[in-house]
C-alpha cells in the first residue's frame, strides 16, 4: 500500500498540472434553439439516458471512451432537441446536440480515445416542443452518469460509478480531490471578482442539478423549480453551449472552461452562473427569476 502512495504523489502533482493543459477538445454543431414554455400537462418522458462507457485499452497509449443521449416522448411533438455537456477533472471536454422536427425519440453517440486517469461527468438536457393550436407548451427532463477511469501504468485498467475495492476508493479520493480543488479555488476566486455575498446563495454544481428532476428547491414548488431549471438551460444553451461571450465582446468555445457554478439567490429574485474559461477569464450570467 505504501509503494501504492509513494506512485500515487507524482500523479496526483500530474493530475493538477494537467487540468490548466487537458488535451480534449471536441464540439458538435448545434441549430435550432432551446426556449422554456410553461410545462405541457400530456407530454411526458418515458425515457432519458446519459451513459458512459470505457472499453479496455488495446495499447498501453490509449483507451475508448463512449458517450450515448438517448431520449424518447410518449407523443410526437413539434420539434425535439437533446443537448449534452461532458466534463473531465472539472473542465468541459465536449457537447452533444440533435434535434428534429415532428418526432418523439433522439439517440446519439460519440466515441473517443482518451490516456490517463480521469474523473468523467457528463450532465444531458431532453427537451420537447410542444404546439396545440395556438397555444405552445414544452416538456423537459435531465439525465447523467458519472465515470472514473483509471488507466495507469502502476494499476490494471478499470472503470466505475462507485468504489467498491480499497485501490478503487484510493483513486476516487485522488481523482476527486483533484477535481473539488480546483473548483474549489476558482469558485472562491470568481465570487470574491463579482463582489456577491455567498451566504445569500444556494450554491450547487451544473451535474448536481440532476437532483431536481423529481424534487423541489427548499421552500419552492415543483412547478416553480422546473420553470427556474428550463429557463436556465436556455440561458446555459444560448450563452454557454454556443459560446461564451468574453469582456472584449469576442465570443470564444466554452470548451476548457470549468464546470459552471450555480448561485441561485435564496429569495428566487435571480440566479448567477459562473465559470472560468481556458484562458483564465471570469464569466457571469445573471438571470432574473419571475414571481
Amino acid at each position: 500500500m505504501k509503494r501504492a502512495l509513494f506512485w500515487m504523489i507524482p500523479l496526483f502533482v500530474t493530475l493538477l498540472i494537467s487540468l490548466y493543459l487537458f488535451p480534449f477538445s471536441f464540439e458538435n454543431p448545434s441549430q435550432e434553439a432551446i426556449t422554456f414554455f410553461p410545462i405541457d400537462q400530456e407530454a411526458s418522458f418515458q425515457q432519458t439516458a446519459t451513459v458512459l462507457h470505457a472499453r479496455s485499452p488495446k495499447s498501453h497509449h490509449s483507451y475508448s471512451l463512449s458517450w450515448t443521449v438517448s431520449s424518447s416522448l410518449n407523443e410526437k411533438v413539434y420539434l425535439r432537441q437533446d443537448i449534452s455537456l461532458l466534463f473531465a477533472d472539472g473542465r468541459l471536454m465536449g457537447t452533444l446536440s440533435k434535434w428534429r422536427e415532428a418526432d418523439q425519440s433522439l439517440r446519439q453517440e460519440r466515441s473517443f480515445q482518451s490516456t490517463d486517469s480521469h474523473f468523467f461527468q457528463a450532465i444531458s438536457f431532453h427537451y420537447g416542443e410542444i404546439h396545440r393550436g395556438d397555444t405552445i407548451t414544452s416538456s423537459q427532463k435531465m439525465s447523467g452518469d458519472q465515470l472514473y477511469v483509471i488507466a495507469s501504468p502502476y494499476s490494471p485498467f478499470t472503470s466505475f460509478r462507485h468504489a467498491k475495492t480499497a485501490n478503487e476508493k484510493e483513486w476516487q479520493r485522488v481523482l476527486n480531490k483533484a477535481s473539488s480543488q480546483l473548483l474549489e479555488y476558482t469558485a472562491k476566486a470568481m465570487i470574491e471578482e463579482i463582489g456577491v455575498n455567498e451566504r445569500l446563495y444556494y450554491h450547487l454544481y451544473l451535474p448536481e442539478l440532476l437532483s431536481y428532476n423529481e424534487q423541489p428547491f427548499p421552500d419552492l414548488s415543483q412547478a416553480k423549480t422546473q420553470a427556474i431549471i428550463g429557463n436556465l438551460w436556455e440561458g446555459l444553451y444560448k450563452n454557454y453551449f454556443l459560446g461564451i461571450k468574453q469582456k472584449d465582446g469576442s465570443i470564444i468555445s466554452p470548451i476548457g472552461s470549468t464546470v459552471p457554478l450555480l448561485l441561485i439567490s435564496k429569495d428566487y429574485s435571480h440566479l448567477i452562473v459562473l465559470t472560468k474559461t481556458k484562458n483564465g477569464e471570469t464569466v457571469q450570467l445573471r438571470q432574473h427569476i419571475s414571481p
